[in-house]
């Protein structure tokens, strides 16, 4: 039988077709030697084995039928099995490789059967060069197709993979809350990437975290989702404590900061490894990925398949690990702010008074409550300052800016505040000196940290010394909201203080005003914290105000809970400092005043009325001590004072001896010889009483002690008198 070269190759193709199960044997152990990549997955190898089957029967079939190369079609599934391979992540080198191999495989099996049918060498040659021609044809156009589709999956995978990191930077990370962050990114993650997710922190890493235990990694599981429960609002994970063994995947991880791929075919079952329940649903593929931020590792992201078949391939270790990297950045930054806001708290509550200290002014309640999360503590303040003369000053201030500079510049400005007042400083010129103590701050943070730090610092603030002997109240502010009075009555009233500018402009003056209080009124200090917010304005905070403050109630603490209820239903969007004081008067019965003469005689005479309004009173014990001070002051004010001459005694508890004249010399302590004859006077004064001072009004000035039970003669030493070391007194 003569044969052309097309005929030769027909017959060739349809005697090697008849042995076709050997062929794709042939060429499968070829790929298995060649390309060991395409049998590494169970489904990519069968989809391997698949296509070179039908890439045969097509070849073969063609080269039998003698067509030519266009005439060839592919399989029908080419290009999907295309697709699935760059799915998995294997590379394009891999498919073309694949196609030279099998040619080769079947180009040999086409020229073992030709000399079966000729022994015409020339023959056979031309037959294997058409042969040649006909396959590299249809493998080039093959190959450029499977490359197209190959590169298309590609680039929709990467857009895919930027889009899932874009989404996660928007949906992850969305608050300074650890817990939260973490199950956001495990939210994201089990809504078509994996079918289970555990994110596990290093117990040292989180702020309530305790103390490192050297060669231990203890870890805390603060994240956890399945796609078996689809809750969206899955929030009760354990957050016990738990340590991963020794050589296990996350052990590893945790150690060397590096993620990992794992198969079921590539060690011990991995759902004992991942930690958690999945017998209905065993894995088969897990990625390990630790949560690495700024240098250091915090934890360990777990993301595990047992629904989905698709194993997770290197494009998908990829995408979790850029997915991984901003959830860690994420939880680094919530930690930082948890850990940075839990000092400023501590901070800000510790320069805070504890609590009310003992007085009979007023009765007080108070609330401090911080901004929340994403703001931050500020430095707002309340303050309740026992003066003389049973008076007490009530402080209320608000300090620009968050943090724990504010936190710090609001314990600065409190102490100030409480030395001021110490002095007995007239509020308007309290609120002056305190202005510039401001001003010296400014001045101290731009010498060190610039400009900027400086145009930080500022206050607003409101003090007011209120007075249960003559039932007024004297207030000035600076910068600050208005503070609120509420009669006994219910009436409620926004009091209109002269308006002051905020503390650390300097240059303006500050004015005071001095109003009545009726006994049993309720003042109400504030910041602008409490009736400002987001969603109102300050005139429908003020109607909330007044409401609230209108309504009985059984006790102050009821109704601080009332106005923060009803006007931060949500939380403070901002600091508030809260502070109540509900006032109260001495009578007639508590209070006994003698004006006196200029007179040395009028000594014995207000020592005589002194001890008998302590028998009146009951206080017999202070008798002595009481005539003594008495003496001493009244003497001093006859003697370097000016007329009027006044003696107050107030009886709230402690005894209160205040003398006034209208000198304004200061009396001071200073250190007598041993036969000085004089200069001793305020020194008895100041063993015997329990404080003592001196206060200035517009005009004159008061001299006053306080005694109690601890004061009395025993309490003395003769002999320091006649030492010439100690401090004694002199006008």
């Amino acid at each position: 039988m003569d044969f052309t070269a097309d005929s030769l190759v027909s017959h060739a193709a349809s005697e090697l077709r008849s042995h076709i199960i050997g062929l794709i044997h042939d060429v499968e152990l070829t790929l298995r030697r060649g390309v060991p990549e395409l049998w590494d997955a169970p489904e990519v190898a069968r989809m391997t084995s698949d296509a070179v089957a039908d890439h045969i029967d097509a070849v073969l079939a063609g080269l039998e039928r003698g067509v030519g190369p266009a005439g060839i079609e592919p399989p029908d599934m080419d290009l999907g099995r295309t697709r699935l391979l760059a799915r998995h992540g294997a590379p394009v080198s891999v498919l073309l490789r694949a196609f030279r191999l099998g040619e080769g495989v079947v180009l040999d099996g086409l020229l073992r059967q030709m000399p079966g049918f000729t022994t015409d060498a020339e023959l056979i040659s031309a037959a294997m060069r058409e042969a040649l021609a006909m396959m590299t044809s249809y493998v080039e156009c093959t190959a450029a197709q499977g490359v197209v589709a190959y590169q298309e999956e590609h680039e929709r995978r990467v857009r895919r993979r930027l889009a899932a990191v874009s989404d996660a930077s928007m949906r992850i990370g969305t608050t300074l809350d650890i817990t939260r962050t973490a199950q956001e990114l495990a939210n994201l993650a089990t809504e078509d990437f994996s079918d289970l997710i555990t994110v596990d922190l290093l117990d040292s890493a989180l702020p309530e975290g305790d103390v490192p235990v050297p060669d231990a990694v203890v870890l805390r599981r603060v994240a956890e989702r399945s796609v078996v429960d689809r809750d969206p609002n899955l929030t009760s994970v354990p957050q016990e404590t738990f340590t991963y063994e020794e050589g296990s995947p996350q052990a590893s991880a945790l150690a060397t900061g590096q993620s990992a791929r794992h198969h079921l075919d590539a060690g011990p079952p991995l759902h004992e490894a991942v930690g958690c329940s999945t017998a209905m649903h065993p894995v088969h593929s897990m990625l390990i990925v630790p949560l690495c931020a700024r240098g250091s590792i915090l934890g360990v992201a777990q993301f595990s398949r047992h629904c989905n078949p698709d194993p997770f391939d290197e494009d998908d270790l990829l995408l979790a690990h850029e997915v991984v990297a901003r959830a860690a950045v994420a939880v680094d930054n919530a930690s930082r702010y948890t850990s940075a806001r839990a000092t400023s708290l501590a901070l800000q509550r510790s320069l805070l008074p504890q609590q009310a200290p003992e007085q009979s002014a007023v009765e007080v309640a108070c609330r401090y409550l911080p901004a929340e999360a994403r703001v931050g503590v500020g430095g707002d303040w309340f303050d309740v300052i026992p003066l003389s003369g049973a008076r007490v000053a009530l402080v209320v201030g608000d300090v620009v800016g968050h943090g724990i500079h504010a936190a710090a510049t609001m314990g600065r400005l409190r102490t100030a505040v409480r030395t001021l007042a110490d002095i007995d400083l007239p509020p308007d010129e309290l609120i002056t000196h305190l202005d510039d103590v401001v001003l010296r701050l400014a001045a101290d943070a731009s010498m060190s940290f610039g400009e900027e730090a400086a145009g930080d610092i500022g206050a607003t603030c409101l003090y007011a010394v209120y007075d249960p002997v003559s039932r007024s109240c004297s207030m000035a502010r600076a910068g600050h909201v208005q503070p609120a009075m509420v009669s006994r009555d219910g009436t409620v009233e926004i009091l209109d203080l002269p308006p002051g500018p905020p503390l650390g402009l300097g240059g303006l003056p500050f004015e005071a005003m001095e109003l009545d209080v009726p006994e049993e009124s309720l003042l109400a200090l504030y910041t602008d914290g409490l009736i400002e917010a987001r969603d109102r304005d300050v005139d429908e905070g003020l109607r909330l105000l007044r409401n609230t403050l209108a309504q009985p109630n059984a006790s102050l603490e009821a109704t601080c809970d009332m106005l923060l209820d009803a006007l931060l239903p949500v939380g403070p969007g901002d600091d508030v400092a809260l502070l109540l004081a509900r006032t109260h008067a001495l009578g007639g019965d508590q209070v006994a005043t003698w004006d006196l003469d200029p007179d040395p005689s009028v000594v014995s005479w207000a020592r005589s009325r002194v001890s008998g309004q302590l028998t009146v009173w009951g206080r017999e014990e202070l008798d002595f001590t009481a005539a003594l001070v008495v003496s001493e002051l009244v003497t001093n004010a006859i003697r370097y004072g000016r007329p009027p001459i006044r003696l107050r005694l107030i009886h709230d508890g402690t005894l209160t001896c205040e003398v006034s004249d209208a000198g304004s010399t200061t009396p001071h302590l200073r250190r007598a010889r041993v036969f000085d004859e004089g200069g001793r006077g305020l020194l008895l004064v100041a063993q015997f009483a329990q404080r003592w001072g001196t206060r200035h009004a517009r005009e004159g000035k008061t001299v006053w002690a306080e005694l109690n039970e601890t004061s009395g003669f025993s309490a003395w030493n003769f002999a320091e008198l006649l030492d010439p070391d100690v401090e004694t007194t002199q006008r």
